[in-house]
């Protein structure tokens, strides 16, 4: 499981208070609202840094980092990505699970069949759907619904399916 899940990476500096156009990964931007510090991550460094405002704008998070005070300073975090703790992160409710626990575990059938990997999870807006690269490096999509999804065992790294007419052809 993973100790950190990201929720944004830095796309370019706004303004010249030394704020940052922040694109979310996240499912709930909001969050920003409520977070006090992230973990910055650049090619050369990792660390906490403290957020000293948040705001939005269109589908962006303007964000003021503590002690980073001028457009100079704040293009070095230009490409870094923000992460968070997995305590900070939402708390789930029954039957949900964070993407970044998904993906990486194995895919069986209900016989014990392995088919691959689970590699992405993707949004549709009805519910959502687990992208596995098969064994034999073919892309299944398995809706994410009961009649397709038995079991999710994050634990001992597993998900196993039901394996539904047409979703291997």
């Amino acid at each position: 499981m993973q100790d950190k899940f990201q929720v944004g990476a830095i796309a370019s500096v706004h303004g010249i208070k030394g704020e940052v156009k922040v694109f979310p990964t996240t499912d709930e931007p909001a969050k920003f609202k409520k977070l006090k510090s992230v973990i910055l991550k650049t090619e050369k460094e990792e660390r906490e840094i403290a957020l000293q405002s948040v705001r939005f704008f269109k589908n962006m998070v303007i964000v003021k980092f503590q002690g980073v005070e001028s457009p100079e300073d704040a293009q070095k975090y230009r490409g870094a990505t923000l992460w968070i703790a997995r305590e900070q992160a939402v708390p789930l409710r029954e039957n949900e699970y964070y993407r970044a626990d998904l993906i990486g575990l194995s895919v069986v059938t209900e016989d014990g069949e392995e088919l691959g990997i689970l590699t992405d999870v993707l949004e549709t807006g009805a519910n959502d759907v687990y992208e596995v690269t098969l064994s034999d490096k073919r892309t299944a999509l398995f809706p994410a619904i009961r009649d397709c999804i038995r079991e999710v065992d994050v634990e001992k790294g597993y998900i196993k399916v039901h394996v539904m007419e047409g979703l291997l052809s």
